[in-house]
């Protein structure tokens, strides 16, 4: 499973959705890619207002916080 963290500079949510995920990654065994949104425009539209996002395999799965049950349930899937 691929995970992908979108965040902007300065955003204390997603400080804090980045020490769960890199906890989770190191116990689930996924990779986790960091996507910052900060100075493009076009990314900025999409997903500022929803900051944290959380996305697996490409499909969101989280905005705001890390929802950790459905990490874990897609972890078992893969």
């Amino acid at each position: 499973m691929r995970v992908r963290l979108v965040v902007a500079r300065g955003c204390h949510l997603c400080e804090t959705a980045r020490v769960e995920l890199e906890r989770l990654g190191e116990e689930l065994g996924f990779d986790l890619e960091e996507l910052d949104i900060t100075g493009d425009p076009e990314l900025e539209r999409v997903y500022r207002a929803w900051l944290p996002v959380v996305e697996a395999d490409g499909e969101r799965v989280s905005v705001y916080r890390v929802d950790e049950a459905a990490l874990r349930a897609r972890s078992h899937l893969a």
